[in-house]
């Protein structure tokens, strides 16, 4: 029986996605559920898994392709006895005086894959327009690079004429363009001639990097952005994870970390300031009666924030398995869309790489941000109920609160840093065992 892989549909507001690459090849044998290929959506970079045990019997669309969802785009036999594998047509010998023997042999990948060849033509890495869209945006002054960030309502995305005339509408009256905050679309090849090797070596973002670029230049021009910074002394945490941490791991499965600690201690403060748990749309301000908790996450094609969803229902093993989950399935990327959508409020930890201090951006639409430096033992000043001073030697670390000055002033955004490190340095270890 012969099973239509599609190009899945990755959330609601995901259209179409592109093949990055086929982990498995024309004939290859596949168990049901095993990752077969790596698509990337304007969201995230994610595996997909097979729906069927059987053979991959013909690729339909090629790497480097975009295609709608539910697009065909392989096929999969599930009986053994059945498996017919279509490879590319091998090209009869060539004669160099057959121009159809030429364009036999020239023929593209995805021909050859049974993919159909498009008859339009497209500007070299970019969308098809039609002669008319090509001449409104000359008229207009707008770049091709421009038109590449518009969304397109015509037969598989494509740009009209209205979409264009829509857009002018805006760009004239409205606010700052769309296209202000997206990273401008160079041609390698121009780039090359102008960085040649062997001194220059000119490398493409991949499709991830390009979007939290753009997130990051769309967050510094709508956020006037704010930093506080605090010491905690974390000492009393770092000895009791010291004192449990093999009881944890046999526990749970996977290492205790700091991390639960900060998300737990930060939600409280939250729920005790909830307008830190906010957005800002025009001249409203939109209080979200959940917290979903983004927390950063390095992965392999750049920086990703998957979401605890409702973390203030969540005691402090459920903040810490959900943490563990979201990470490895980062890591492994089997994340889906909807896990890094949804966001009230984000933590960053760059003391994971040694950095003390940090000034971190905003995560849109959200209002604020908390940076979590290195814990590192250093002498402090301790001062007793008695007014005695005396020097220890304590584990501290350095917490940044970045927040939108536009409705977070100093005063609260101190306030709620205060309560971050008080629930901190005061934690309640009763809660956990």
């Amino acid at each position: 029986m012969i099973v239509d892989v599609v190009m899945p549909k990755m959330g609601e507001s995901i259209q179409e996605g592109k093949i990055l690459r086929w982990m498995k090849k024309p004939g290859e044998k596949i168990a049901q559920d095993e990752s077969i290929l790596e698509i990337s959506t304007d969201k995230v970079d994610s595996e997909i898994p097979s729906p069927a045990a059987g053979f991959l019997s013909k690729i339909i669309v090629p790497e480097g392709e975009t295609v709608d969802v539910g697009t065909v785009i392989a096929l999969i036999e599930t009986d053994a006895a059945s498996v017919r594998i279509e490879l590319p047509a091998t090209a009869p010998p060539a004669d160099p005086k057959s121009s159809a023997s030429s364009s036999v042999a020239a023929q593209p990948r995805a021909e050859a894959f049974g993919a159909p060849i498009k008859k339009e033509t497209k500007p070299e890495g970019g969308r098809f327009y039609s002669p008319l869209v090509r001449a409104i945006a000359g008229k207009e002054g707008v770049a091709l690079e421009e038109l590449d960030h518009l969304d397109g309502s015509g037969i598989a995305g494509r740009l009209t004429k209205k979409d264009v005339e829509e857009y002018l509408k805006k760009r004239v009256t409205g606010p700052a363009s769309s296209a202000q905050a997206t990273v401008e679309r160079i041609d390698i090849k121009k780039l090359q001639l102008k960085y040649p090797p062997p001194h220059f070596e000119v490398v493409q973002m991949e499709n991830i990097q390009v979007k939290m670029a753009e997130h990051m230049v769309r967050s510094v021009r709508t956020s006037p952005h704010v930093e506080a910074i605090s010491e905690c002394d974390l000492s009393r945490i770092v000895e009791f994870r010291s004192k449990y941490a093999d009881r944890f791991e046999q526990q749970e499965g996977f290492k205790f970390t700091f991390m639960p600690f900060i998300v737990d201690a930060s939600v409280r403060a939250l729920i005790a300031f909830p307008l830190l748990n906010s957005s800002v749309e025009g001249d409203k301000i939109i209080l979200k009666k959940s917290i979903n908790f983004g927390i950063a996450v390095a992965s392999p094609s750049g920086l990703i924030v998957p979401v605890i969803k409702n973390a203030d229902e969540k005691n402090f093993f459920g903040i810490a398995r959900a943490i563990n989950d979201l990470a490895v399935r980062t890591r492994t990327k089997r994340l889906m869309p909807e896990e890094i959508q949804g966001g009230t409020f984000t933590v960053t930890n760059y003391g994971v790489f040694g950095n003390i201090i940090g000034t971190p951006i905003i995560n849109q639409p959200q209002v604020a941000i908390l940076g979590v430096g290195a814990i590192k033992k250093r002498p402090v000043v301790l001062t007793d109920s008695a007014g005695s001073d005396s020097i220890a030697v304590r584990s501290m670390v350095y917490l940044t609160l970045a927040f939108d000055h536009r409705i977070i002033d100093g005063a609260l955004g101190g306030q709620f840093l205060a309560k971050v490190v008080s629930n901190l340095e005061q934690y309640d270890f009763t809660r956990i065992f």
